[in-house]
């Protein structure tokens, strides 16, 4: 295959499903680099919390890993600019490009290739929205067009920005006809596929192994570098339940046993996207967790035609 023809690779899966590891084999194998596509893993000092394990790399080159400071908020269009660039430099460098990461909405709009205009800041719109429940702002939300569903809604301040996208949309037409996506041709999808009972087993196991190691330092460490308790919480998951135990608003035992249950619910969540994309028209190639290492990179080079 020439290299103008190669194709665009993507490891995805549910979290503890071991996607990084396999992504991190067939770029051994095949020449590539990997593109994150995990969207807490593009803040600096957020590792355990997010499993980077960035010793599973080895030589593999990575990118869109610790790209802002843990506090900001990446949103859709800046980790598409940022994927979109960093795919292409793979490729003219002519290596192979793999996006891996279990963040469905990345993943999905890498491949269809969906290009966002910048919404700025609408500070009178906010101010008008400012006070309303969360109840309230979804309510508003329903009753408007949304090109796509580029934001989530579980906190009054991402409704609020949902409502700005979607209301800048309306004002700008010329500017959402760009959102209409052009899918990639020569992405390749691979999910790896993991059954449930030894997807609960790899959660609840890594869980206990990275607290032994220190994520709740981590986020002591964060808090006091000067971070917000309500942006760590922002992020969810560990970096909510955790920052809650360390600020005295959860028992140890209490934060473990409703981050393993947030943890499980996360993981099918995640399915029910990758579900959806599939339904949506992209065919995702699924490979069992457990195949023997070989095994999967000749599955996956058979696949692609690399």
């Amino acid at each position: 295959m020439s290299e103008s023809a190669r194709p665009l690779i993507v490891i995805t899966g549910p979290t503890a499903s071991g996607k990084t590891g396999r992504a991190v084999d067939v770029a051994s194998a095949l020449g590539g680099e990997i593109v994150s596509a995990d969207s807490r893993q593009l803040y600096r000092g957020m590792d355990l919390g997010t499993g980077k394990d960035l010793d599973e790399y080895g030589s593999v080159p990575y990118h869109l890993i610790d790209i802002a400071d843990a506090g900001e908020k990446l949103n859709l269009y800046t980790y598409l600019k940022c994927a979109n660039a960093a795919i292409s430099d793979i490729e003219s460098r002519g290596r192979l490009p793999i996006v891996c990461g279990g963040t469905g909405m990345y993943v999905e709009a890498v491949v269809n290739g969906l290009a966002l205009p910048e919404v700025p800041e609408n500070k009178a719109l906010r101010d008008s929205l400012v006070g309303k429940s969360l109840a309230e702002l979804t309510e508003i939300l329903s009753g408007m067009k949304r090109l796509h569903n580029e934001t989530d809604v579980d906190t009054a301040k991402r409704a609020i920005r949902a409502i700005e996208i979607a209301s800048y949309y309306q004002e700008h037409p010329l500017e959402a006809q760009k959102c209409v996506p052009n899918p990639r041709k020569n992405a390749v999808i691979f999910g790896v596929d993991i059954d449930r009972e030894s997807r609960r087993h790899r959660i609840s196991d890594r869980l206990r192994a990275r607290l032994e190691f220190g994520m709740v330092d981590e986020v002591r460490q964060l808090l006091a570098n000067g971070v917000p308790p309500e942006d760590l919480i922002y992020y969810g998951l560990e970096y909510k339940f955790l920052t809650l135990h360390v600020i005295g608003e959860l028992t140890y035992e209490e934060m473990f046993t409703q981050l393993e249950t947030a943890i499980h619910q996360f993981a099918k969540r995640q399915m029910t996207w990758f579900r959806g994309m599939e339904r949506r028209g992209l065919h995702v190639e699924w490979l069992p967790w457990d195949l023997p290492k070989d095994d999967f990179i000749d599955a996956v080079r058979k696949r692609s035609g690399v």
